[in-house]
């Protein structure tokens, strides 16, 4: 393969030119709370459901979830299927990491939300300290889509642990959990729409809180109504939410409606880059118009 140059005088492949995640747009949102939903009733379900116990769930999804992260590192373009497998199985491996410290080690959600807020921060402070960018338009390398991927995992961890926090020790409940988090989420994009709220800031805010949001849908509608919840179950929950993933997902791939393409100067959905600035520019400006919905 030809290497092609950058202006900064370094030369990459072509695999650099190429962004490794989706175009935030209404679907990517849609998809992300449907993903989180089915992380929070899919533990459940493997868990409780069909008997397999929270440390060999644990052990199952992590193997899946490695799997899933190898071949997506070592895809060469962003490929609609292979990314919403890994957030699916991230996102559960996420709930049950809570699950384990809460159930197996006595963890209290307090301590595992203050735990999960330090460990996001601290990754955060190193991928921009390596990268000199939080921006999600620019996972343009390895290195970058490692740290992207060690973020999104403790964005799960910390909305679990906060969203059973509310519902649960704070005695709020789903359906009010549900609430108090999409009200959040609005204020977020009113704050960066608005008020100028920093588009990387508001994208990661909004990112966290989609977590909680979709693990009290998830409860609200699996749970028993004695509790509180719908009496759909996990396994009815579960199929749910996934067959609107396989839905979008094929929509997306067929369309390409999500594609980012560096190296040709534009994206799918979004506006156009500048060619004289190559993928390793480190400007967030090109997420202020299109953060949130592109």
């Amino acid at each position: 393969m030809t290497p092609t140059p950058t202006t900064s005088g370094r030369r990459v492949d072509l695999r650099s030119l190429l962004n490794k995640v989706p175009e935030v747009t209404l679907y990517f949102w849609v998809i992300k709370i449907l993903c989180t939903t089915v992380g929070e009733t899919a533990a459940d379900y493997l868990n409780d459901t069909l008997g397999f116990g929270l440390t060999n769930t644990s052990w199952v999804m992590s193997g899946l979830l490695a799997v899933a992260l190898a071949l997506q590192l070592r895809a060469r373009r962003y490929v609609a299927p292979l990314y919403w497998v890994s957030v699916v199985l991230i996102s559960v491996v996420g709930t049950l990491i809570t699950d384990n410290l809460t159930d197996n080690l006595g963890v209290s959600l307090w301590v595992s939300t203050g735990v999960f807020t330090l460990a996001l921060v601290a990754t955060f402070a190193g991928w921009y300290r390596s990268e000199r960018t939080l921006s999600i338009h620019t996972i343009t390398s390895t290195r970058r889509e490692a740290w992207y991927w060690l973020t999104i995992l403790f964005t799960f961890a910390l909305g679990t642990a906060a969203g059973d926090l509310l519902a649960e020790k704070l005695a709020l409940g789903y359906l009010l959990s549900v609430g108090v988090f999409a009200v959040a989420i609005a204020a977020i994009t009113v704050a960066h729409l608005r008020f100028r709220l920093g588009a990387v800031l508001a994208f990661w805010l909004a990112y966290i809180l989609t977590r909680p949001l979709g693990a009290s849908i998830g409860d609200l509608m699996s749970q028993p109504r004695s509790d509180g919840g719908l009496g759909l179950g996990t396994t009815g929950t579960s199929a749910i939410f996934l067959t609107c993933i396989a839905g979008l997902v094929a929509y997306l791939t067929i369309t390409r409606r999500d594609v980012i393409e560096l190296g040709s100067g534009r994206s799918n959905s979004g506006p156009e880059h500048d060619p004289e600035h190559g993928p390793a520019d480190d400007r967030d400006d090109d997420l202020d118009d299109g953060v949130l919905v592109g």
